[in-house]
């Protein structure tokens, strides 16, 4: 049988308040994880926490992921409790727009937010992966670094770095027992993909229910993706049953990107 179980084990889920962090703290909850769940929002985690199966079991930590001072005081407080075992980076895009018409303080926000705030907790939760044998690191990021999206050229550009750091650390880590991947949602029904329908509209002079079905048409399965069936590969490679998967990047996108 296949061992999807995580009793005992202590995962880290950011982004966890709504859509794709939610569903994955949600899952692996059932799954028997106590999960410790990061967002800037403490009413929200909170409320998030309710909802989980043994709500008693998880705990949260506030964290703004703008803020890389934030994030680190936050694992340090994790970390001097727990031993982590999982970690799943998540947390939201840049800005819709062109690369060429971005300002260089989005390029630098950007990548605190996501490759900054990344190593601090891939170096904070580490050393528990290794004494406790067990290490599991999923960076949630798109499908942009086997296609590039348009209008997402800051997002298109740190999810690249993102994707390399990832790929590097699996090699590094893999010794240890510890496993790196990357899960690469597609169109996802979430917040922030009602800001790129709205942003896209606004331009265009669609409405958003048009532009969604553009994106829809675009999927060979018509229909955009749930925050839970993102959330099923990422909990699946948390699991001792993809103790060999390393290093991959795995779309979840219902065949959209077309590059191999």
């Amino acid at each position: 049988m296949m061992n999807l179980d995580l009793t005992g084990k202590t995962a880290v889920v950011c982004g966890a308040t709504q859509g794709i962090g939610f569903a994955t703290a949600t899952q692996l909850a059932k799954q028997g994880a106590s999960v410790i769940l990061i967002a800037r929002s403490e009413e929200r985690l909170v409320n998030a926490i309710s909802q989980l199966e043994h709500p008693e079991r998880h705990s949260y930590a506030v964290a703004d992921f703008s803020h890389p001072q934030s994030v680190k005081d936050a694992i340090q407080q994790v970390t001097a409790e727990h031993t982590v075992n999982i970690l799943v980076n998540n947390t939201g895009g840049p800005n819709p727009g062109k690369a060429i018409e971005a300002d260089i303080e989005e390029f630098r926000q950007a990548f605190n937010a996501h490759l900054i705030c990344n190593q601090i907790l891939a170096q904070a939760v580490v050393d528990g992966m290794k004494k406790s044998g067990y290490g599991r690191i999923v960076n949630v990021i798109s499908t942009s670094v086997k296609q590039p999206l348009p209008n997402l050229g800051v997002s298109n550009t740190i999810r690249g770095a993102v994707a390399s750091w990832s790929k590097t650390l699996a090699s590094e880590l893999g010794a240890f027992g510890i496993t790196v991947n990357n899960v690469l949602p597609g169109a996802t029904s979430t917040g922030r993909l009602e800001q790129i329908m709205n942003n896209k509209a606004a331009k265009t002079g669609h409405t958003a229910e048009e532009v969604k079905h553009e994106m829809e048409n675009e999927v060979p399965l018509k229909r955009l993706a749930k925050p839970e069936e993102i959330a099923n590969a990422i909990s699946f490679l948390c699991s001792p049953a993809a103790a060999y998967i390393n290093g991959i990047n795995l779309p979840v996108d219902g065949g959209r990107t077309l590059s191999l």
